[in-house]
């Protein structure tokens, strides 16, 4: 199975460099969607601009759909202090001390980028001694710092900030000789770019898969609510491909391919479990089985309001998760060998 994993990396990296933090993810889904087209796979956008792609299988009626969530983690223009600084409120779960430090880019709703830095509110020891360190990392005590000469809140406003403008995290890519990619966003990026390292391989091999294919982009993900709606209707199996937690007590790693068996919202189908897992062994795939106490996919949600379908999760393992995040390319690898054996799987 000699995928172009070039392809995936690169395509990888020219999507971690693409912001899409949730509720601003046009730019994003226009990389995918012209992706899709130049490998001549057809698309539409749901009424909540989630686009889905099609390949076209000899079973019509009992189609599959492989789903990945193209939103991140970011801010959004809370309000602005009489200093000309900004406070921000996050958009999806992060700890603050995560961003502390960070370069960011303030997007306005007119189409203007200004950077800044994000800090607690009391980041100076010469000024604030220990205070620096005791200060709780929470929204109320951070701020985002201008690259820009201003003095009031008026002169913010006065360069077209206002609430509501979205603040891009910068994802700091980096590709290391020894194979890891570094970068933010990665939950759930490297998910989209196995997906699209699949559907190169099915479309440049002219194969003719025995199910209709489905491939879901989700934008709404990070807050909940990605894949609850405009699933394609004859969808029977539904597996996201969304990033693997690592850490303490967990059993995956960063160059395997992990299935889930369960995570906050209960267990994954069984049947489509073990389907996943015999595919892996038959295809001599490094894979780890885990659960995750503190996480939640697409396939929740399209479970949460109704799904009538199996479900399932695998995905490439990242290290710390909603953090400075890391995976390796064997992840990426192993994760989009399994979505080729699952799109081309008889059963």
């Amino acid at each position: 199975m000699l995928f172009n994993k070039e392809y995936v990396v690169n395509f990888l990296a020219d999507l971690l460099n693409t912001p899409s933090p949730t509720g601003d993810t046009s730019k994003a889904i226009a990389l995918v969607d012209s992706e899709f087209k130049k490998m001549g796979i057809k698309t539409y956008k749901t009424s909540k601009n989630a686009l889905v792609a099609t390949i076209d299988g000899q079973n019509t009626s009992y189609q599959k759909t492989l789903s990945g969530h193209v939103d991140t983690l970011g801010g959004m223009v809370k309000d602005i202090k009489p200093s000309g600084r900004i406070i921000f409120t996050q958009l999806g779960g992060y700890a603050f001390n995560a961003v502390e430090g960070e370069y960011c880019t303030i997007s306005t709703s007119e189409g203007k980028e200004y950077t800044g830095t994000i800090l607690i509110n009391k980041a100076s020891t010469h000024v604030h001694g220990a205070k620096t360190k005791s200060t709780e990392r929470s929204e109320e005590n951070m701020e985002i710092r201008l690259d820009e000469v201003v003095k009031s809140d008026k002169d913010t406003k006065d360069l077209g900030i206002d609430i509501g403008d979205f603040v891009y995290l910068n994802p700091r890519v980096e590709i290391t000789d020894s194979g890891f990619i570094k970068s933010r966003h990665l939950d759930d990026k490297a998910g989209i770019a196995s997906i699209m390292g699949a559907c190169k391989y099915i479309t440049e091999n002219n194969i003719k898969l025995p199910h209709t294919v489905n491939l879901f982009i989700s934008n709404y993900e990070e807050v909940g609510h990605g894949a609850s709606s405009g699933i394609p209707e004859n969808t029977k199996e539904f597996v996201a491909i969304d990033m693997a937690a690592l850490g303490e007590g967990q059993s995956s790693d960063e160059y395997n391919v992990t299935i889930c068996a369960k995570d906050s919202s209960g267990p994954y189908d069984f049947e489509l479990r073990k389907k996943l897992i015999k595919l892996a062994k038959d295809n001599n795939l490094d894979y780890k089985v885990d659960i995750y106490p503190f996480y939640g996919s697409d396939a929740s949600a399209a479970m949460r309001a109704g799904g009538n379908f199996k479900h399932g999760l695998i995905g490439p393992g990242v290290d710390a998760s909603h953090s400075l995040e890391r995976t390796h390319v064997n992840a990426l690898e192993n994760t989009t060998k399994l979505c080729i054996a699952y799109m081309m799987d008889q059963a």
